[in-house]
C-alpha cells in the first residue's frame, strides 16, 4: 500500500474523529470547549461592587459559551483566597477569575508572603474595563472642588481626617495628602458601606471611594464628587476633573479582567478573549460600564499580562509613597 493512501486514510480518520467530536492526542481544540459548567470565582461578598460586576458578565457570558456559568463568592484576605483558589484549579478554562487586577497586582507588595506569584500562576483571558477611584464629600458640603477642600483641610491641620476601605484608595489618598501638603489623617474601614455614615454625619470630612460606590452614592444625591484619580478624564464620566488638573498629578487606576490558570491550553485563552471582548464591545456593556464610571478596555492576552506585569512594578512604588505596611 503506497505511503500516499496511508496519509489520506490518517487524514480522513481525523477529519471523521474531529467531525464527530472526538479529541485526537496533540491537537487542542476549542471547539470542544466548554464541556461542563462554568465557575466565575469573585473575591468578594455576594451583593459587593465586585460582586455586581462578575454577575453581570456571567449573565452575557452565559449564552455564548453555551453552558450554565455558577457564580463562586470566596471573600478573604484582600481577595487572596479567590487568587488561590483560582492559581490551584484545573488548568482546563472552567474556573475563571473575574476581579480587579490592579488589587491583583497591589497584593504583590501588600501581602507579606503571597501564597501566589500572580503574573506567572495566572493568565490573562481577556480585559473588561479600566476606572479609578474618587475623592468624594457629604453633597451637603459648603465646599464645592478640590481646591476649596484642600484649602479647608491645610486650615484642620492634624485634626482632618479622610475614609478608605480598599489599597488603591489607600495609594490615592496618600498621593493626595502628600501633594496637597495636607496632613489628614487616614481612617481605615473594612468595606466601602461602613465609612459613609461617619462621612455623612461629619466625622470624616472626606473620603476615596470607588467608582462603584461614588457614582452609586452621587446618584441617590449623598455624595459629591470632586476629583478622579486617573490622569485624564473618564471617557464614561467626562464631566469630573482629574486631581491633576488641580495642580495634584497622580494617575492610580483600578483595572478588571478575567483570569485562569497559567497552564490553561492557548486556544481556550483565545477562545475566551474572543468571547469577552464581543460582550464589552456591545452598547449595553458600554453603558453598564459607564454606570459604573469606568470605561472599556478590549486587549489581547499578552498585551494585557505584560500590562499586568507592569502593573505589578508600580505598586512597588505607591507602596512605599502610602507607607503601607505589609499584611500577613
Amino acid at each position: 500500500m503506497s505511503s500516499h493512501l496511508i496519509s489520506r486514510r490518517s487524514y480522513l480518520a481525523s477529519s471523521a474523529a474531529l467531525a464527530a467530536g472526538v479529541a485526537l492526542p496533540g491537537i487542542a481544540r476549542a471547539q470542544a470547549y466548554p464541556q461542563q459548567d462554568v465557575h466565575f470565582i469573585c473575591g468578594f461578598a455576594a451583593g459587593s461592587g465586585a460582586d455586581i460586576i462578575v454577575r453581570y458578565f456571567a449573565e452575557k457570558m452565559r449564552p455564548i459559551m453555551g453552558k450554565p456559568i455558577l457564580v463562586e463568592n470566596k471573600p478573604g484576605a484582600l481577595g487572596n483566597l479567590a487568587t488561590e483558589y483560582t492559581a490551584r484549579s484545573k488548568p482546563d478554562g472552567h474556573t475563571i477569575y473575574v476581579t480587579g487586577g490592579s488589587s491583583l497586582a497591589g497584593n504583590m507588595h501588600i501581602l507579606k508572603n503571597p501564597s501566589v506569584d500572580a503574573a506567572n500562576a495566572l493568565q490573562i483571558a481577556g480585559t473588561i474595563n479600566k476606572a479609578t477611584m474618587m475623592i468624594g464629600i457629604r453633597a451637603d458640603s459648603p465646599i464645592k472642588d478640590l481646591r476649596e477642600l484642600t484649602a479647608a483641610m491645610k486650615q484642620k491641620g492634624d485634626k482632618a481626617s479622610y475614609a478608605f476601605a480598599n489599597p488603591t484608595a489607600k495609594v490615592l489618598g496618600a498621593l493626595y495628602r502628600q501633594k496637597a501638603g495636607l496632613q489628614s489623617v487616614e481612617v481605615a474601614y473594612r468595606t466601602g458601606a461602613e465609612f459613609l455614615n461617619d462621612l455623612y454625619s461629619g466625622n470624616i470630612d472626606y473620603a476615596i471611594p470607588d467608582n462603584i460606590q461614588a457614582m452609586a452614592q452621587a446618584r441617590a444625591g449623598k455624595m459629591r464628587i470632586l476629583a478622579v484619580g486617573a490622569a485624564e478624564r473618564m471617557q464614561s464620566t467626562p464631566d469630573l476633573p482629574t486631581a491633576t488638573e488641580f495642580g495634584y498629578p497622580m494617575d492610580v487606576r483600578s483595572w478588571w479582567a478575567i483570569f485562569v490558570p497559567s497552564a490553561t491550553p492557548r486556544p481556550i485563552v483565545d477562545q475566551l478573549n474572543v468571547w469577552l471582548s464581543e460582550v464589552v464591545a456591545t452598547e449595553e456593556t458600554k453603558k453598564f460600564l459607564a454606570s459604573v464610571a469606568s470605561d472599556p478596555w478590549i486587549a489581547k492576552p499578552d498585551e494585557a499580562q505584560e500590562y499586568f506585569r507592569q502593573e505589578i512594578d508600580r505598586w512597588g512604588d505607591y507602596v512605599k509613597i502610602a507607607k503601607i505596611d505589609p499584611q500577613g
